[in-house]
């Protein structure tokens, strides 16, 4: 048994398919910028997703697509807290917030979320002990560089090496600042300071990465690399891509699949475990 602890609870992540649906809650996200920002839009999208399957809602209300830049504390506060004291009003999912600042995720925290889904992976000073204060489970990603110019020149030496190294690193740093190891989840950060091929050794060496034997999360929605490989146009359209990449990831050590789509997955998932069952 693989655990997460999140906020109290103990949740059992070793059956390696538990989908975290997005809702982006901005105006300029790289697939869906606009279609929620509305308070009303994001809960029922947040619910809808719930009602397809999803176990977790990662609401995020900035943008980290390629290019961006960072906003304000206040503007990121006024776009998620109302959605997250939405859905908590409506449901009992699991709720994790998706933002690198100390500030917002305290307040998101205290309004009823459970998880922190950090791309920083904790490295801003004072978000490790929000993390450790709340007993929240925490995301912590690899990225190199940030978003507004991450995709510039991503180098590496050794793609799989260094994101281990990275993340055994924030072991220690994170534990020491009073972190339970247990409320730790990695996230290589597929495209986020990568190029295809750093993509594509990452999500075929989950094991490699893990460190201390921690749940693995594989955030591969609509991602360039999908419609790179597949030649097409339609990046923001091709959630059998997404599936087909984390129905690898599933097996090859991902247990926790942040999508868009998020019936689609949990399907494929559900196909798989039928023809699993007779193994």
């Amino acid at each position: 048994m693989r655990r997460w602890r999140v906020k109290g609870k103990t949740i059992d992540v070793s059956p390696n398919d538990l989908v975290m649906g997005i809702v982006n809650v901005t105006p300029d996200s790289f697939s869906d910028g606009g279609r929620y920002d509305s308070v009303d839009r994001a809960v029922e999208h947040a619910l809808a997703l719930v009602a397809d399957g999803a176990a977790i809602v990662d609401i995020g209300g900035e943008s980290t697509r390629p290019g961006a830049q960072e906003i304000p504390v206040d503007l990121e506060l006024s776009r998620v807290l109302p959605v997250v004291e939405g859905v908590r009003r409506r449901s009992e999912v699991l709720i994790s917030i998706d933002t690198r600042k100390p500030e917002v995720a305290r307040e998101a925290l205290q309004a009823g979320a459970d998880i922190v889904n950090d791309i920083e992976a904790a490295r801003r000073e004072g978000m490790a002990e929000v993390c450790a204060e709340f007993g929240c489970g925490l995301v912590a990603m690899h990225m190199q560089g940030e978003p507004a110019t991450m995709q510039e020149t991503p180098q590496y030496t050794d793609v799989v090496a260094e994101v281990r190294i990275f993340f055994e690193e924030r072991y220690k740093s994170l534990t020491h600042a009073g972190v339970h190891p247990e409320q730790i989840c990695w996230d290589p950060g597929i495209g986020f300071g990568k190029t295809l091929e750093h993509n594509l050794a990452l999500v075929a060496h989950l094991e490699d990465i893990r460190v201390h034997n921690l749940p693995m999360l594989l955030a591969l929605s609509r991602k360039r690399m999908i419609s790179t490989i597949l030649g097409s146009q339609e990046r923001g359209f091709l959630p059998h891509g997404t599936a087909a990449l984390s129905l690898y990831g599933r097996r090859h050590g991902a247990q926790i699949h942040r999508v868009h789509d998020v019936r689609e997955c949990v399907e494929c998932f559900r196909l798989v475990q039928a023809v699993e069952s007779f193994e």
